[in-house]
């Protein structure tokens, strides 16, 4: 399934159905009157997550949903019926804004979870409402009102708690393939991942978390170079960042100046982003000299970082790693959350 994170689209109430003019005529009814019923409301524009989606592709092919329109009203006092609402399906994750004031209308997490993007407009009254003691035979009714309209953006933020963070070619996605069910594409050239990946890892019987492999990031990302801050937000949510560093020297880059650039990237694209939490981890250890992966040690040991050293394609100190992430996401997990920011439901 093609990988899509951002969208597009134009969305509008369904119109509400017009009021009635009519007057009751029955034969042994010689005092009829005014009778025309209202109509219906225009039905809604709904946004609500499903679990299993991980992309707005549909919006691609779908890019304009509509309410339907309200049931005009009849003599009788037959009031029309509502409308039915448009409901659209997006992914856990889905953040949406209005593309002109880019307004902040809703960040859809959780499963369920459900906004009205759009209102449908209202039944107009029929001349039976109008009716009063002084004005017994009114010969009006009002139109339906028209459904709210607007533009949105669709931007999806993957929900994980691990985000993979590192230079293309260093190891990502073998790290990804080794420790979960997921299967981005490797080989044994350099070339970048193009699209997001999740993998569920599993610690042990009572702890497992959601692991994030986002393209790797290239100098001047958070300014749009390379496949720049188009994946950068998918780490935003992240409780952790696996920093993964290519120790073998084959790529001829320092591992600790990639350490540098990449963390200078985060910065400047969310300092937020850049204060998350991050275990730092050199792979492709069985490649290099035992000699190098000591100085590297010392190296960000005197930066205050502790460096674990494996190598996803064999497997080396990935089950230590993985205990030690389980570790960390237990504990950040027992701390008290902050609460989280309230849906907006607008209308």
């Amino acid at each position: 399934m093609k990988f899509v994170d951002e969208a597009t689209i134009e969305v509008r109430g369904g119109h509400g159905g017009a009021g009635c003019v009519s007057f009751l005529r029955e034969k042994y009814r010689p005092k009829g009157g005014p009778d025309g019923g209202n109509g219906g409301g225009g039905g809604d524009v709904v946004l609500e997550v499903d679990g299993s989606l991980t992309t707005l592709l549909d919006f691609k092919y779908q890019p304009r949903l509509i309410g339907k329109r309200g049931v005009h009203g009849r003599g009788k006092e037959q009031h029309g019926r509502r409308g039915a609402d448009a409901v659209a399906r997006v992914p856990p994750g889905t953040i949406v804004r209005d593309a002109d004031s880019e307004e902040l209308i809703a960040d859809l997490r959780e499963p369920g979870a459900r906004v009205v993007v759009a209102r449908g407009g209202r039944g107009g009254r029929g001349n039976a409402s109008y009716k009063t003691s002084t004005n017994q035979a009114p010969r009006h009714s009002q139109p339906g009102e028209e459904g709210e309209e607007r533009r949105l953006v669709l931007a999806l933020h993957l929900v994980a708690d691990v985000g993979l963070l590192g230079f293309p070619n260093v190891g990502k996605s073998t790290f990804i393939r080794r420790v979960s069910a997921a299967r981005p594409r490797v080989a044994d050239y350099p070339f970048t991942t193009l699209v997001p990946h999740l993998g569920v890892v599993r610690v042990d019987d009572d702890t497992t978390f959601v692991l994030a492999d986002i393209p790797g990031l290239v100098p001047g990302a958070h300014a749009g170079h390379g496949l720049g801050d188009r994946f950068l937000r998918h780490v935003s949510r992240a409780s952790l960042l696996l920093h993964v560093l290519d120790a073998s020297g084959m790529s001829g880059r320092d591992p600790l100046d990639d350490f540098d650039v990449i963390n200078r990237e985060l910065a400047l694209f969310d300092p937020a982003v850049a204060a998350t939490p991050q275990i730092v981890a050199a792979n492709k250890i069985d490649v290099a000299p035992a000699e190098v992966i000591d100085d590297l040690r010392r190296r960000f040991a005197a930066r205050g970082v502790a460096l674990w050293c494996i190598s996803a394609a064999t497997g080396t100190g990935v089950a230590a790693l993985v205990r030690e992430i389980g570790d960390r996401l237990r504990t950040a997990r027992r701390a008290p959350a902050p609460a989280p920011a309230a849906e907006v439901e607008h209308g």
